[in-house]
């Protein structure tokens, strides 16, 4: 049965209050309307769009959220972090339109720095693998996991990025960190 408009915008409101990061589109099909109706509805609400929800709930410590390369569009400080980079014309070779492999390390280093709860968090080493070329066009999605909170200065992250379910990057950043983590993650294979 369909929602009225002022229920629509009730359920609307509550949803992204439990889910700040959830998007205009994934908003569309949840409540079977077009993004430009929850666009419309947001703005009646005065409900910011996703950049700027992002912007006010997520507590980036290591470095401003607009120096993170892509999108960041979920956070959860010395766990998790999902960030999602649209390749465009300036992310590809001009020859033959495949992205640069330094914008997925980017992608993938500033969302190992990002999820790091600590205002001084550098990679101090990392092993990546290219595993496909993306192309123009294409979205990114770079997935970040604290794999290890060492009792030292040191976080491990592992990142893992896609294209659709494609992995097309995959890498393990060691971060410099200047405080001791508040909760350790055990990692299952560390002795």
């Amino acid at each position: 049965m369909k929602k009225t408009k002022k229920e629509r915008q009730k359920l609307l409101q509550s949803t992204i209050e439990e889910m700040p990061f959830i998007t205009d589109e994934e908003l569309a099909k949840r409540f079977e309307v077009s993004i430009q109706t929850i666009r419309l509805d947001r703005m009646e609400l005065a409900i910011p769009e996703l950049r700027e929800r992002i912007k006010s709930v997520a507590m980036v410590k290591a470095l401003p959220i607009e120096e993170v390369i892509g999108e960041i569009i979920d956070l959860e400080l010395d766990k998790r972090a999902i960030s999602i980079l649209d390749i465009g014309g300036e992310h590809v070779f001009s020859r033959n339109r495949i992205a640069r492999g330094h914008h997925l390390f980017a992608q993938a280093n500033s969302l190992a720095v990002a999820v790091i709860n600590d205002e001084l968090a550098l990679t101090a080493r990392s092993e990546i693998k290219f595993t496909r070329q993306v192309k123009q066009g294409e979205r990114v999605v770079a997935k970040a996991h604290v794999i290890d909170n060492h009792y030292n200065d040191r976080t491990t992250v592992q990142v893992d990025s896609y294209v659709e379910n494609e992995q097309v990057f995959s890498g393990v950043f060691d971060m410099f960190r200047s405080n001791q983590p508040k909760g350790d993650v055990d990692n299952e294979n560390s002795n």
